[in-house]
């Protein structure tokens, strides 16, 4: 018997590669089987580690520009063949790294986020997988744009500093010192929302409250994006602001598929590919997934239920695990898990449940029991 075990992290208890560990500690006690476990997350927090861990490579530590225009260390992975560089833009971007009173995206930039993408570049790299959730950021990316040696400049030919507040004041765009590494290098952007750059369901009427927008500060950002868009298909002839996925993280998203060489996909379908599944599961005899909840939210396209359909195109049986489960999981069923088991064993407080020893144990255990029934079925 093969089993293939992708499990998301059980966040706060279990890496990705530490949950499939202990699965596959459980279904050794349970069975003789070959089993392989791969990494998995989905283009957000914990990609970085998920994949350096599970395909071999190192992380890299700089200081850089943080959101608030401050210095801030920060880290991102190389994978081992040098070339692929891992970022995730909360590093530096992120709205993590500023109190909740100090929200104000009218002056946050991704400055340091183009700098991990310069020094990157500068170590070898050029091949990208940007993450780009959780930012606190809305200048469609003319921060990040700036630290890869773009230049923006004012009606009077001032250069701007890169921040929300300044997009609506961009007339004109040089890329004449923009890093000439730029042309060789591919960026894959997990990106996993649909909306546009400006207008009702853009980047700063529906992302902008949360980072601290008030909807005077939401109009400004709005008119901005606008204004910057208009500047780029005056200037470029690149007009992109509909595309599907350009106001994710503030319009970091337009910033990365309209100037660079980037493709924005879903975060599951590049870790996937990464990873190299699909070979995995063709010929698996069981598939097992999960992550710390399950709920109508994973059925919702998260993680494990790009497991599950992939696992569905070679039509093999799909077991998810959970931390927990709500009753609206059921609608995992109908994503292709075609079943899925809560890890609890005794009644306990979430903080008991989460603890690193008895997550790994409830798992050990969980699917133990579960191989056994399989095979004594079998």
């Amino acid at each position: 018997m093969k089993v293939v075990v992708a499990i998301d992290s059980l966040k706060g208890s279990l890496s990705s590669m530490e949950a499939g560990m202990a699965i596959k500690e459980g279904i050794h006690k349970a069975c003789e089987a070959e089993v392989i476990v791969k990494p998995l997350a989905d283009g957000g927090e914990g990609t970085v580690d998920a994949l350096l861990y599970g395909m071999g490579g190192y992380k890299v530590k700089i200081e850089a520009t943080g959101p608030l225009n401050d210095k801030i260390s920060c880290s991102y992975g190389i994978l081992k063949d040098n070339k692929t560089a891992i970022i995730e833009i909360a590093e530096a971007a992120g709205i993590k790294l500023i109190a909740a009173d100090k929200l104000n995206p009218l002056y946050t930039t991704t400055y340091g986020v183009g700098e991990m993408i310069k020094d990157a570049i500068q170590r070898g790299c050029r091949n990208f997988i940007i993450g780009i959730g959780g930012s606190a950021t809305n200048d469609g990316g003319i921060g990040m744009l700036k630290a890869l040696g773009y230049d923006f400049f004012d009606s009077n030919g001032n250069s701007l500093s890169p921040i929300g507040k300044n997009l609506g004041l961009i007339a004109n765009i040089s890329a004449d010192n923009a890093l000439k590494e730029l042309s060789e290098c591919s960026f894959r952007i997990a990106c996993d929302v649909n909306n546009p750059l400006y207008g009702p369901m853009g980047a700063a009427y529906i992302f902008g409250p949360q980072k601290g927008a008030s909807s005077e500060m939401v109009e400004i950002l709005d008119l901005g994006l606008q204004n910057y868009s208009e500047a780029v298909k005056r200037i470029f002839a690149k007009d992109t602001a509909a595309i599907p996925g350009t106001g994710a993280a503030g319009g970091l998203g337009y910033g990365f598929l309209t100037f660079l060489k980037a493709k924005l996909e879903s975060g599951i379908d590049i870790i996937l590919d990464e990873i190299k599944l699909e070979d995995d599961i063709k010929d698996a005899d069981f598939v097992i997934t999960g992550e710390g909840k399950l709920d109508f939210q994973t059925a919702m396209g998260k993680a494990p239920i790009g497991v599950a359909k992939l696992a569905k195109k070679y039509g093999k049986k799909v077991i998810a695990f959970g931390g927990g489960v709500t009753e609206d999981a059921y609608k995992c069923n109908e994503e292709g898990i075609d079943a899925f088991f809560s890890i609890l064993q005794l009644p306990m407080t979430v903080e008991e449940a989460m603890e690193y020893e008895t997550a790994r144990k409830n798992l050990v255990a969980t699917s133990t029991q579960v191989f056994r029934l399989i095979n004594a079925l079998n």
